[in-house]
C-alpha cells in the first residue's frame, strides 16, 4: 500500500508527536509498505530525502521560534503538496495534527476520494501555557482551540488517539468522526530490563551519586512538563540521599535550574540535557524509580520506556498517566501540581526499597502491551478496512472497522 504521512513536526526533533510519526512511518516501510512523509522542513528550504526506505519530503517553510524553538509552519496551500499526491499517488492518507500543512494535505486528499486517517496529540494544554492571560482565559482558550481541531477531524474517516483518556477526552470536545484508542508504541527490544547494565558505572558517566535514590524524568523541558513541581518536593523533603536527574531540553530549562538553586538543590538536582535513544536503556537500568510529573500525557511514551525497563513509577494522576500507573502496584500517583502529595509520594517510594523489584515487574508486564509489533499491525488493519470501502465511506466505515478487533468508539 502507498502510504502518505503529514506531521508538523518530524525526526530529527525529539517530541512524543515526532517520535511516533517517525516510528510509525519506519515501521510501515519495513512491512513492506511504499512511505513518504511531509513536513515543514527544519532547514526552512525544501528538501527531499530517502531515509530507512521512507521517501521524506521537507515543505518550504517558516520557523516560529518565538513561539518554540522546534516550531516551523507552511502556508495554508503549498504546491509542493499536489506535487507530491502526483508524483507518489498515494492509496492512504494519515494526517497527526491540524495546523496548515496537514490542513493542506487532508483538502487535496479529499478531493481526490483518497481515505484518511488522523491520530490526534493534541490537547489545549500544549499550547496555552504559551499564550497571554491562560489562568484567566483558560476556558475560552480551550474552546477555540478544539474547535480549530475539529474543524478537519470531523471530516475524517478514522481519527485515532494513543488511549482511552485521549479518547474522551476527544469525544467531549465534540468529535464525532468515528474513533479508535491504538498506543503509540514501544520498541521492547531496545528498551528492556538489563541485569548486565553496570549502575555504579553509568551514573558516574552522568555525573549522579550511586549512593542517592535517583529519580530520572525524560522528556521536553517544558511548562507543561512541570517539573517545578518535582524541584519543590525535593527541597520540601529536605532529604540529601534523594537526587533528581532530568534528561532532555527544552524552553523551561533555564528556569528550572534558577528554581533548584533558589531552592537550595542544586547540588541534588542534575540537569543531563539531551540523552541519545541509543544511551536511554542504559541510563533508565541505572537509575531507582522514573518520574513523570507531567498534567498534559495522552499517554507519555517516555514512561513506557521507563516501565519496559522495569522502573517503577512515581506520575501526576492527570490525563492518561493513570492508565500507566496504578497505586501500589508499580507504584505512586500524586495530585497533579500538589508539592505537597509529591513530596510525600517522593518518601513512600524511597522507604520502600523491598518492594521495588515487584513494582518494576508489574511495569514490565504493563508496558508489554504497547509493543510496536501489535500497534503496527493494529494501523495496517485499520488501513485495510478503509481500502475495502467505495462511495459514502463514512456511512460505512464504523461497520468495516468493527472487524479490525480494535475498540471503538470507547
Amino acid at each position: 500500500m502507498r502510504i502518505l504521512l503529514a506531521t508538523v513536526t518530524y525526526a530529527p526533533i525529539v517530541n512524543g508527536q515526532a517520535v511516533f510519526t517517525c516510528n510509525l512511518a519506519n515501521r510501515l516501510a519495513q512491512q513492506g509498505h511504499s512511505v513518504a512523509v511531509i513536513y515543514p522542513s527544519q532547514d526552512l528550504e525544501e528538501a527531499e530525502t530517502l531515509e530507512n526506505d521512507v521517501l521524506r519530503v521537507g515543505v518550504k517553510s517558516l520557523n516560529l521560534e518565538f513561539w518554540h524553538p522546534d516550531a516551523y509552519t507552511t502556508l495554508w496551500m503549498d504546491p509542493a503538496v499536489e506535487r507530491l499526491f502526483e508524483r507518489f499517488r498515494p492509496q492512504l492518507v494519515h494526517i497527526h495534527d491540524h495546523y496548515p500543512l496537514c490542513w493542506n494535505v487532508e483538502q487535496v486528499a479529499r478531493r481526490r476520494g483518497i481515505p484518511l486517517v488522523g491520530t490526534n496529540h493534541f490537547v489545549p494544554d500544549n499550547v496555552t501555557h504559551y499564550l497571554p492571560y491562560s489562568n484567566q482565559l483558560q476556558p475560552f482558550f480551550d474552546w477555540v482551540l478544539w474547535r480549530w481541531l475539529l474543524q478537519i477531524y470531523n471530516g475524517l474517516d478514522c481519527v485515532t488517539v494513543q488511549s482511552q483518556t485521549a479518547a474522551q477526552a476527544l469525544r467531549q470536545a465534540g468529535l464525532t468522526a468515528p474513533l479508535m484508542p491504538v498506543s503509540c508504541g514501544i520498541d521492547t527490544e531496545h528498551f528492556h530490563v538489563d541485569a548486565a547494565v553496570d549502575r555504579v558505572a553509568c551514573r558516574r558517566r552522568f555525573g549522579l551519586d550511586a549512593e542517592r535514590v535517583t529519580f530520572l524524568f525524560v522528556g521536553r523541558m517544558d511548562a507543561e512538563k512541570r517539573l517545578d513541581v518535582l524541584i519543590r518536593a525535593l527541597a520540601a523533603l529536605d532529604r540529601p540521599d534523594i537526587a533528581l536527574a532530568i534528561a532532555g531540553k527544552g524552553t523551561a530549562g533555564e528556569q528550572w535550574r534558577k528554581l533548584a538553586q533558589e531552592l537550595g538543590v542544586a547540588d541534588r538536582v542534575h540537569f543531563l540535557g539531551y540523552v541519545p535513544e541509543d544511551d536511554l536503556p542504559t541510563l533508565l537500568n541505572s537509575v531507582d524509580v522514573f518520574a513523570m510529573p507531567s498534567d498534559a500525557e495522552l499517554l507519555s511514551i517516555a514512561t513506557l520506556e521507563a516501565m519496559a525497563c522495569g522502573r517503577p513509577v512515581l506520575a501526576a494522576r492527570a490525563r492518561a498517566l493513570p492508565e500507566l500507573v496504578e497505586d501500589g502496584v508499580n507504584w505512586r500517583l500524586f495530585r497533579p501540581g500538589d508539592v505537597r502529595d509529591a513530596a510525600a509520594a517522593l518518601r513512600s517510594l524511597v522507604d520502600a526499597p523491598s518492594r521495588w523489584p515487584q513494582m518494576g515487574a508489574a511495569s514490565l508486564q504493563r508496558a508489554a502491551q504497547h509493543d510496536w509489533a501489535n500497534v503496527v499491525e493494529k494501523y495496517e488493519s485499520i488501513y485495510r478496512s478503509l481500502q475495502k470501502t467505495r462511495g459514502d465511506r463514512r456511512r460505512t466505515t464504523e461497520k468495516v472497522l468493527s472487524s479490525t478487533g480494535v475498540p471503538l468508539n470507547p
